[in-house]
């Protein structure tokens, strides 16, 4: 197993058949520590999701649960959060956000973050 990534989930959402809180639970039991954000109050597990942005994080990756409309609210704050790398989950994918952040420094991933963990690649 890898080691332990800080992963914020961006579009976190207390209903379980969403793809962003079945990963939540997949990174919990591949044993990642995640922070959860989204408009929705609410929890996954016994954890809140946040509905304000979180600030002073060291998180590594950020997955993207939402579309490109909403992504553009978060462009600034998810830059100062200097994270590691972003995945874009199916139907997230940004070409004009993903070249301003790889111009930064910042690894980009169009994938499916289920299948990243299920394949040890995450």
């Amino acid at each position: 197993m890898h080691p332990s990534k800080k992963t914020l989930v961006l579009g976190a959402s207390p209903n379980p058949r969403r793809y962003a809180y079945i990963a939540t639970e997949m990174l919990w039991d591949y044993g990642h520590e995640v922070v959860l954000f989204g408009i929705k109050k609410g929890n996954i597990s016994d954890q809140t999701i946040l509905n304000e942005w979180p600030t002073d994080m060291d998180i590594d990756t950020i997955i993207l649960y939402v579309n490109t409309t909403i992504q553009e609210n978060y462009y600034d704050r998810i830059i100062q959060m200097k994270p590691n790398r972003i995945i874009f989950n199916p139907g997230t994918e940004n070409p004009e956000f993903q070249k301003k952040v790889k111009d930064l420094g910042i690894k980009v991933q169009n994938a499916c973050t289920l299948v990243l963990l299920r394949t040890n690649q995450y």
